[in-house]
């Protein structure tokens, strides 16, 4: 008797995200939430407490295009209450002098200037995941699945299919690679990046300061990086600011080890006093500054975006905006496909309308951290005169501003 051999009984989805990070998380929020079959895997579950290791304690100001999307997929009405709303951003010229820090310009950029709202609204990365953690089981049509991961993947013409660290398999009519800047789905896809290096790392930490913010994000330039004060909700009733501090890698590392009295005097000093005395108010987190973009966006079945697809500088709230000016752009794409999505002519429009604002936002951000970044007297100079020309010729500060909130 001859047998008929079983096919394999492998679930399918429209979607499948790869990466449990805010990116991917968003993601799969926003794929389910418009009518897309969608798994999303990670194998590692997100930290969603603020004390324990490896919490993320960056934060995100999410400018308008991102609140725009969580409108559009149902969740910001979750995530607002945990907001602290951007109504400007605040930027201080400094440089050294015999008795400290000495301002030499300041300039303020209001959000209401461009549209009668803030700019955008800030959040601590971990509450971020905790709300998502929250919200995402209430999503139609998305499974997450924490503890399994990527292991390999065989693209054809009208599906990939990938095997996970548990030995199952999932069919799959797009791949969303949004599994960070060392993405194992970018790797199986043949695809590499161009990195540059600064020798730069970035301190996060939540301060308390002594006087309030008034809703300013705040920059300080001097040498090694800007040292930038984002407003968070007050702790305790004190004022507080989650802070980005870039420096040298080495001053850096320096300064992740310093006792906390002669950290608050560090810091204190490094930002001019502008807000009173600041005060570490938890851990501190170290990361490496580098730029790097994929050498390509897409490939067969595959979408490349987040951190996947670059990874920016610290620096004006551009990178996981641009991550989610990348789900904005797919999620339209696959809308207008219906149920034909990931097709090789849809991928390509992908990459390629996201290919021009990618590459020149890196392009500009790695300028102005290497002119910021600079102890050069003359880049200094250079640094405060563009200050100037960039605040007060209107039409110029106007196009900053837009290019800062969306695509260029």
């Amino acid at each position: 008797m001859t047998q008929t051999a079983q096919k394999p009984n492998r679930p399918k989805v429209d979607v499948l995200v790869v990466g449990g990070g805010i990116s991917g998380m968003i993601a799969a929020a926003a794929f389910g939430a418009s009518g897309f079959k969608t798994l999303m895997i990670d194998p590692v579950p997100p930290v969603i407490v603020g004390d324990e290791v490896g919490t993320d304690l960056r934060s995100t100001a999410f400018l308008r295009p991102a609140r725009d999307l969580f409108e559009k997929i149902g969740v910001w009405d979750q995530l607002a209450p945990h907001a602290t709303p951007l109504e400007g951003l605040r930027i201080v010229d400094t440089t050294d002098g015999p008795d400290g820090p000495v301002l030499r310009n300041e300039r303020q950029f209001e959000g209401r200037e461009t549209a009668d709202e803030p700019f955008g609204w800030n959040f601590l990365n971990w509450h971020m995941r905790r709300e998502l953690m929250r919200i995402l089981p209430n999503i139609p049509q998305t499974e997450i699945r924490y503890g399994v991961g990527f292991k390999s993947m065989l693209t054809r013409t009208g599906s990939a299919i990938v095997t996970l660290t548990d030995g199952a398999s999932v069919e799959a009519k797009l791949v969303v690679a949004a599994d960070g800047r060392d993405s194992s789905v970018r790797t199986a896809a043949g695809v590499g990046v161009s990195t540059t290096r600064y020798g730069q790392k970035s301190l996060a930490f939540t301060a308390f300061h002594d006087v309030p913010h008034g809703n300013l994000s705040t920059e300080i330039y001097r040498d090694g990086g800007p040292f930038t004060m984002v407003p968070l909700k007050d702790i305790d009733g004190r004022p507080a600011s989650a802070i980005v501090w870039m420096n040298k890698g080495p001053k850096a590392i320096e300064l992740l080890n310093m006792d906390i009295p002669a950290f608050n005097a560090e810091m204190t000093d490094r930002s001019a006093g502008l807000y009173g005395n600041l005060e570490l108010a938890s851990q501190r987190g170290v990361f490496p500054i580098i730029t790097q973009v994929a050498d390509q966006l897409s490939a067969q079945r595959v979408a490349i975006i987040a951190e996947a697809a670059h990874v920016l500088p610290p620096i004006g709230a551009q990178g996981l905006n641009t991550s989610l000016n990348d789900l904005a752009e797919l999620l339209t794409l696959c809308e207008a496909n219906g149920g034909d999505i990931g097709h090789t002519a849809m991928l390509d429009a992908y990459a390629r309308s996201r290919h021009r604002d990618i590459t020149a936002r890196a392009r500009v951000v790695d300028l102005f951290n290497r002119v910021v970044q600079s102890e050069d007297s003359i880049l200094q100079s250079v640094r405060l005169l563009g200050l100037k020309a960039v605040h007060d010729i209107k039409p110029v500060r106007m196009g900053v501003m837009r290019a800062g909130l969306g695509p260029l």
